[in-house]
């Protein structure tokens, strides 16, 4: 990426950013209208502030952040690592060992020599443990970006992540461990604990939710799933880091005062399983920019 395009994004994101900001100062100094029924509220398709976030975005993912990661995770695939010395170009994320081309998109799915369904983080850690001979108690030390810190796993995901851009969801459901996963996928979404009594679906198992100035996609809908994959890898601008989609449902569980899952769990694996089979024959659009 040019440093011409990274000023440019660097300008836009702090542009959006004073945008929201004075369109939620005007709405708050604006007069006080007369409440607006709670249907056609839940009827409005977007925010005025999450309308302009787009519009943003749009512009911003033509030179985004998260292609630095993208490239960054080819390095990483191809270099050779690890105790055992050894590349991920052996690496079988469901279409062959080495295949990535559409590989994504198609998982999570059942892996015979792990005997497990696994997402593609889960899936690249197996194999940076299985052919390089990393511990994945290691890994999970620091999974997730923090600081200037971005673990390898994040970058090798937003890699294999790229490699389907522009492909349709199809995460498979012939096995029998494939629909068990999603069946606990659903329990998982449904069910409420925790000090607030909080599920999943509380936030985003209904049209028309919104918390602050963010609107709550539905995710137990065909129409609303895709929000759950779509730009993810991605570049948050909240913080300027690049995060996976394992981090974004732990944060969830984490907002929801439960203990929050193991890293590259099965509880995950499950719950994504369920989050993509409902996303299943819609576009994916590749690693973006979050919010």
């Amino acid at each position: 990426m040019s440093s011409i395009k990274l000023r440019a994004v660097v300008a836009l994101s702090g542009l959006a950013l004073v945008c929201a900001a004075q369109l939620a100062r005007s709405e708050a100094a604006a007069p006080r209208k007369a409440a607006v029924p709670a249907k056609k509220a839940a009827a409005a398709s977007k925010s005025a502030i999450s309308a302009e976030f787009e519009k943003f975005r749009d512009i911003m993912e033509d030179a985004s952040p998260a292609e630095l990661f993208e490239a960054k995770g080819a390095e990483l695939w191809k270099q050779k690592r690890g105790p055992k010395n050894a590349s991920l170009e052996q690496c079988d994320l469901g279409l062959g060992p080495g295949v990535l081309k559409g590989a994504y998109v198609h998982l999570p799915r059942y892996f015979a020599d792990a005997d497990a369904v696994m997402d593609a983080e889960r899936r690249i850690v197996y194999c940076m443990v299985t052919l390089q001979g990393f511990k994945e108690a290691d890994l999970a030390k620091q999974p997730f970006s923090k600081g200037s810190h971005t673990p390898d796993p994040v970058s090798l995901v937003t890699y294999v992540a790229g490699q389907s851009r522009g492909m349709k969801i199809a995460a498979p459901q012939k096995h029998a461990k494939e629909r068990e996963a999603y069946k606990i996928g659903e329990e998982i979404f449904n069910y409420r604990a925790g000090p607030w009594d909080f599920s999943c679906a509380t936030c985003h198992g209904d049209d028309g939710l919104r918390i602050r100035t963010q609107d709550l996609p539905n995710l137990s809908s065909k129409k609303g799933a895709i929000a759950a994959f779509q730009g993810w890898p991605g570049y948050r601008m909240t913080g300027g880091l690049q995060h996976t989609l394992q981090w974004r449902l732990n944060d969830c569980f984490r907002q929801q005062r439960v203990p929050e899952p193991g890293y590259v769990s099965q509880t995950l694996s499950d719950l994504m399983t369920y989050l993509a089979v409902n996303a299943n024959g819609q576009l994916y659009k590749g690693p973006g920019i979050k919010r």
